[in-house]
């Protein structure tokens, strides 16, 4: 069995200044040149919030992330997503991913900051975003966990729980056919937050059948996921019933998301596979993957962009770094993974 290193967040405050941490990054050094994404310092927020013991550059980058998230926000609740290097927004807020994502960090640092001050202004801005609703599944699915997170530190927070019973109502069945029951036509990206939501939705509500169905689904696609002893993800293309594999450009943020889900369903469900996916994802960082190579650099503590067909994208870009944080954490949980 091999150990689960600790998470660092020396990678992330090194890609960060006073404005935000930047998106992408050549090998370990950032890019300024892209600026900043609403995405991830919301992504940021959430591994900030889960650390047990926040270090002073943990808490610094919760405080950052949540300041870059009140200047995101527009007075309808809803996100901009792009800074410039600049300091100039370079789109308009819409309810998109970040949107969901934001309320995601906020209903986190709401529910596990240990500072008053923090968790106060993230249910002030969580409350905002909560008036608006997406039309699009993930970002309502991102925004289900933020809401869950809150509620269960507030159960009475009207906002919160409206949100989640919207989304509710929206989500979509699991189709009839028993070999691909998945309720889209192809896996897209950060495909477990859907059965996570469902999850998270099922118990805040206490709707029995739809927590059912989010672990019956999170089961049909972690093992979809899974050959042999290994994940082999669904790559950046997406994928559909009968596609070959392995496939590739296999991204950390779908490893991250069964993460997630694994770790959620673990808690309201006995069976062993949960804590078997939170291993299998971070044995996908540490080499139990389709090419045999780690994906992470044991020097920076960054994560690699992404396990290509001739080894990975070294870059080590914000998301990739979240990711692995997020999954170091849960895994460290967990005890151990397969070596």
């Amino acid at each position: 069995m091999t150990s689960i290193p600790a998470p660092s967040f020396a990678h992330l405050q090194h890609m960060t200044d006073g404005r935000g941490t930047f998106e992408h990054a050549k090998l370990a050094a950032p890019r300024h040149e892209h600026g900043y994404c609403t995405d991830d310092m919301a992504r940021i927020l959430v591994v900030a919030s889960r650390e047990p013991d926040p270090t002073p550059v943990v808490r610094q980058l919760a405080d950052l992330s949540l300041r870059f998230l009140g200047d995101a926000q527009g007075p309808g609740g809803a996100y901009r997503n792009r800074l410039d290097q600049r300091g100039q927004w370079t789109d308009r807020a819409s309810v998109a991913d970040c949107w969901g994502r934001s309320i995601w960090g906020l209903g986190t640092a709401a529910a596990h900051s240990d500072a008053a001050g923090v968790r106060q202004t993230a249910t002030s801005q969580l409350e905002r975003a909560a008036r608006q609703r997406s039309p699009w599944p993930r970002p309502m699915a991102f925004a289900t966990l933020g809401a869950a997170e809150l509620l269960a530190g507030q159960p009475g927070n009207r906002a919160a729980r409206d949100l989640v019973a919207a989304a509710a109502d929206r989500m979509p069945p699991p189709g009839d056919d028993t070999v691909w029951p998945w309720p889209e036509p192809r896996l897209a990206y950060a495909n477990a937050v859907l059965p996570e939501a469902m999850i998270a939705a099922g118990v805040v509500l206490e709707r029995p059948p739809l927590l059912a169905q989010g672990l019956a689904l999170l089961a049909w696609l972690l093992d979809h996921e899974t050959t042999g002893d290994r994940l082999s993800v669904t790559p950046v293309g997406g994928a559909g019933p009968g596609d070959t594999r392995p496939a590739f450009d296999q991204q950390p943020i779908e490893v991250a998301a069964l993460a997630d889900a694994c770790a959620r369903a673990a808690a309201v469900d006995g069976s062993d596979r949960w804590a078997g996916g939170v291993a299998a994802a971070a044995g996908w960082f540490l080499g139990a993957n389709d090419g045999q190579h780690v994906m992470w650099d044991p020097e920076t503590g960054g994560g690699f962009d992404g396990l290509e067909a001739g080894g990975p994208n070294r870059n080590q870009g914000c998301e990739s770094t979240i990711a692995l944080l997020s999954t170091l954490q849960h895994a460290r949980r967990f005890a151990s993974v397969p070596g």
